[in-house]
């Protein structure tokens, strides 16, 4: 066989396993810990169950941070009776990291699993047609992962395959769906599970006056998974695509490196955040939202759709400054920071989900404001930008809240 009839050959066989569309999302479902705490009574909890209340100062400084996240509550699954029984992850510095994963690697599969039963409901087609299971997860490490445990609590094909993404913080909510985005276009009649599952135990601490950061994540982070179905060439006589990931970039921003970062130490997880990361986003997000929406001719942000990662109300803020958006523009991401906090790598996701919900009643696009471009942002350590460039479709009128 000569070279040339080679290279035809492998040509063939590579417009044989590709896709001819674009990978689309085709289910969302969400779950919570049902274990709920409001902001506002938040700060006298804090303070007692780790036995700092002693801290007069520290703790209205604290209540002034939670009154500005604009979070009415949050979902977590530490309870003050699991505080009590494992006392060290109430002490700032104290060793605990195995009674950590002891507490999170069980359960971030569990609550995974909730949410990946809803979406493979939404979806309407057996679990055997799940040909890839994408796992993300910040809480907990082992081996077997989150992935191999949930494929069992599925009950998911022994041949499914996985792959497992720890430890990459808030951005990989965008990550998952890139990642998702290149199974799919490149296994024709692939169907990619993708489940993010957050819990953060593991970086619950007390209070401490040299590292005012741990106060600013104790504010800020809630639990919760979220799960999606994506897949192209849908069969649209039994599959009801919400969006097409038309594009996705991944953008470190320069000289941030040390701006966020979560290192894994005896006492658990230690959170660091720089006071000025929503300034950098906002800064560098315009370059950012050019290299990946330009080649589609889009230069009108405010004819977009936007599905912005709730990192913080400062995030939001900025980016709304620096790209003259309508205040409407990123409500989902706002109501959704309000009410569960930032959900890390969930986070994107539940917004997603959120704007579809809106949308039911309107009948206009998957968006409810029936514009048919626009943009999912996912901030995360490094710092790194995942940004993806969605088209929304017909909104599926059959699904119910």
């Amino acid at each position: 066989m000569s070279l040339v009839q080679t290279i035809v050959d492998g040509e063939k066989i590579q417009g044989i396993q590709r896709a001819h569309g674009l990978a689309t999302v085709l289910a969302i479902g969400t779950a919570t810990p049902s274990n709920c705490f409001y902001q506002a009574n938040y700060p006298e909890y804090y303070f007692r169950v780790t036995n700092s209340e002693h801290m007069v100062d520290l703790k209205e400084k604290f209540k002034r941070i939670c009154d500005k996240t604009m979070i009415k509550k949050r979902h977590m699954f530490l309870t003050e009776e699991i505080l009590k029984e494992n006392p060290n992850m109430c002490n700032y510095g104290a060793p605990s990291l195995n009674a950590r994963h002891d507490l999170v690697v069980p359960e971030v599969p569990k609550l995974g699993k909730e949410a990946a039963i809803k979406a493979i409901e939404e979806w309407g087609l057996p679990k055997s047609k799940i040909t890839h299971l994408i796992f993300c997860t910040t809480a907990g490490i082992d081996m077997p992962g989150a992935d191999y445990q949930l494929t069992k609590l599925l009950g998911l094909s022994p041949s499914v395959k996985r792959l497992m993404m720890y430890h990459q913080g808030c951005s990989a909510g965008g990550m998952v769906l890139r990642l998702a985005k290149d199974l799919c276009e490149n296994n024709k009649g692939s169907r990619v599970l993708v489940v993010c599952s957050e819990i953060i135990a593991a970086i619950f601490r007390a209070p401490n006056e040299d590292h005012l950061d741990c106060l600013v994540g104790q504010a800020l982070f809630g639990d919760g998974a979220a799960a999606i179905i994506v897949g192209s060439d849908p069969d649209l006589s039994m599959e009801h695509p919400l969006f097409e990931i038309v594009n996705a970039t991944q953008t470190i921003i320069p000289n941030t490196e040390n701006a966020m970062s979560l290192h894994l130490r005896e006492e658990g997880l230690m959170f660091t955040l720089h006071r000025d990361v929503p300034k950098m986003i906002s800064e560098n997000i315009e370059d950012v939202l050019l290299q990946a929406i330009s080649p589609f001719g889009l230069s009108d942000w405010n004819s977009l759709f936007w599905i912005v990662h709730p990192g913080g109300r400062a995030i939001l803020d900025q980016v709304e400054v620096k790209l003259n958006l309508g205040k409407e523009k990123l409500r989902a991401s706002r109501q959704m920071l309000s009410e569960y906090g930032n959900l890390a790598s969930a986070s994107v996701l539940f917004v997603m989900d959120e704007m579809r919900k809106k949308s039911i009643k309107e009948g206009k696009s998957t968006t409810g404001e029936g514009f048919d471009w626009g943009v999912l942002f996912g901030f995360g350590p490094g710092l790194t930008v995942e940004t993806l460039v969605l088209r929304s479709l017909p909104a599926n009128t059959s699904f119910t809240t």
